[in-house]
């Protein structure tokens, strides 16, 4: 048993329906995505993260549940499901799911006998005001709801959403709803996954703007969605969307009895701005949150399947990165984001692609990859919203990518055909016969990574350097150490370190954007081409003065 494996995960998020059509619908599903867990263990993830699959109206990219214990018809069914779980466990990749317990569809049907009978149990699984409150706070999607209170005229009342008027609040607070999430989890978890993402996490430690919506002992309600986990199988995890200041984050991690994991949605604000502003200095400063506990883990990520949210930078800073990596407006969401992969924010320059990988494999906590990241997919900003980012897979250059045989009218999004992102320059299949591509060189940063349990194990220390444009990290793990270097800059750099524990004549390259030459006793300065990346094997130790 492994109870610590997230540590060491390297962890690849799957919208189902966009991944492989395996039954010729146009639509992705369970038995596409089985068909592809060769592919996915040969490009060296670990453990999938799948966006939800559940009956849903899918006005919100299936995060508008409708039935929390059946799969949308579209994308197959429970067997399916089991089938595919066996299957990953055969290629060993462990699978994770989307929890979804801040909201529900108004479609559900707790949704409907609250609205029909305020005197039924279920209209307490929701959140009621018989007159609209003066005091709200502002919506989550602001340009598309305008407001957090939606009348229901069933009811003669106003219900609470953070989100979309048709995803109403569940009242977690309330013990017959924590019944039916827990019994929820204890579902899936009979699958045999290996735990939750969970969905919205924010708002149950409290201070959502509204008193009603908090919940009266958020810690307790945190250690039972651990321990309901730990039941079922020790080596499950949760791992949280909790996007929230520095001094909040204790509250999720607890010491150690809480949230497995989060998002580090702190570092991934200021590694946007590093990278906009070819600094190393934001990204220092984000990496100073403390670390969580010992058996505890952050989640990095560059892009995600929403939009890139900068919600905690300055509006100076924003606009910054977005001068950089959005300028045009239609690039952009909700005054506050960007709806861009990454590729196409890079202009597809390999050596930076490379650069911005291997800096995200560096960090300290698990990497996350989305689908397509690995071999440079782009986006459709002709999509409404954050769907821009969620196009098909393009497998091959043949008939709609090789994500489905048939005809594009039946397509229920299309893939790119043309431009420098389109199927006949970007796919799967050409990448995979190239010793020299994209998805290639992926490969080579997975299997890396694996060689480098320090990275998912032991803080990393910032060291310092005569140049600006130049991260340099270390870490130390059971008597060995590494060094990594990256050139935020599109300028080649030499660079000499500050420190007096590490020296760059003790340097061993092991993973590069280039052969450089060897480090010798009379080493005493470093390059870095444009863009580049060195990590390194540090030789010999010396003792702090």
């Amino acid at each position: 048993m492994d109870e610590l494996w997230y540590k060491e995960a390297i962890f690849y998020a799957i919208d189902v329906e966009s991944f492989q059509d395996g039954n010729g619908d146009g639509i992705g599903d369970f038995k596409g995505l089985t068909s592809r867990l060769g592919y996915l263990e040969d490009l060296g993830v670990t453990c999938l993260w799948l966006l939800p699959f559940f009956t849903s109206p899918n006005r919100d990219n299936g995060y508008d549940v409708k039935d929390y214990y059946s799969i949308d018809s579209r994308l197959g069914n429970l067997q399916d499901f089991s089938d595919f779980i066996a299957a990953a466990k055969e290629h060993n990749i462990r699978v994770i799911i989307d929890l979804i317990i801040h909201h529900t569809s108004n479609e559900h049907h707790w949704f409907h006998a609250a609205s029909n009978d305020p005197s039924s149990k279920f209209h307490k699984y929701y959140i009621w005001s018989e007159e609209k409150p003066e005091k709200t706070p502002p919506p989550s999607f602001p340009g598309q709801e305008n407001d957090v209170w939606t009348y229901e005229k069933r009811a003669g009342a106003f219900y609470f959403h953070h989100f979309y008027s048709f995803q109403p609040d569940l009242n977690i607070d309330n013990p017959d709803v924590q019944h039916e999430i827990m019994s929820i989890m204890e579902f899936w978890l009979a699958f045999k996954i290996d735990g939750f993402r969970v969905d919205a996490a924010t708002f149950i430690m409290g201070d959502n703007g509204v008193k009603e919506d908090e919940i009266r002992n958020p810690v307790g309600f945190l250690k039972k969605l651990r321990k309901t986990v730990t039941n079922k199988n020790k080596e499950a995890i949760l791992l949280a969307e909790a996007d929230v200041e520095p001094q909040k984050i204790p509250d999720f991690f607890g010491r150690g009895d809480r949230f497995n994991s989060l998002f580090n949605f702190i570092l991934d604000n200021y590694l946007f701005l590093g990278l906009a502003r070819e600094e190393a200095q934001p990204i220092a400063e984000a990496l100073k949150i403390p670390m969580p506990p010992k058996t505890c883990q952050w989640t990095n990520f560059l892009r995600n399947l929403d939009e890139l949210n900068l919600g905690k930078l300055t509006e100076e800073e924003r606009q910054d990165v977005f001068k950089k990596f959005a300028p045009e407006e239609d690039m952009r969401i909700y005054n506050r984001g960007i709806r861009r992969r990454l590729a196409p924010m890079l202009n597809g320059n390999r050596q930076h692609l490379e650069m911005a990988y291997s800096l995200l494999f560096s960090l300290p906590g698990s990497p996350l990859l989305i689908y397509g990241d690995e071999i440079g997919l782009g986006e459709d900003l002709a999509l409404e919203g954050r769907t821009s980012v969620r196009i098909p897979m393009q497998w091959s250059a043949g008939t709609n990518g090789g994500f489905s045989t048939v005809p594009a009218k039946k397509l229920f999004r299309a893939p790119l055909l043309q431009g420098p992102y389109g199927i006949k320059k970007v796919n799967a299949e050409s990448q995979q016969q190239d010793e020299n591509s994209l998805l290639a060189w992926m490969k080579r940063l997975t299997r890396m990574r694996k060689h480098c349990r320090e990275i998912g194990r032991a803080p990393a220390n910032v060291q310092n350097t005569d140049n600006p444009h130049v991260l340099v990290l270390t870490y130390e793990f059971e008597g060995n150490a590494l060094l990594i270097a990256h050139n935020l800059s599109g300028k080649p750099v030499r660079f000499k370190l500050k420190s007096r524990r590490y020296h760059a004549r003790q340097l061993v390259d092991i993973f590069s954007n280039r052969t450089y030459e060897p480090t010798t006793e009379e080493t005493t300065q470093l390059d870095l081409d444009e863009y580049g990346y060195r990590w390194f094997r540090v030789n010999r130790l010396k003792t702090e003065a």
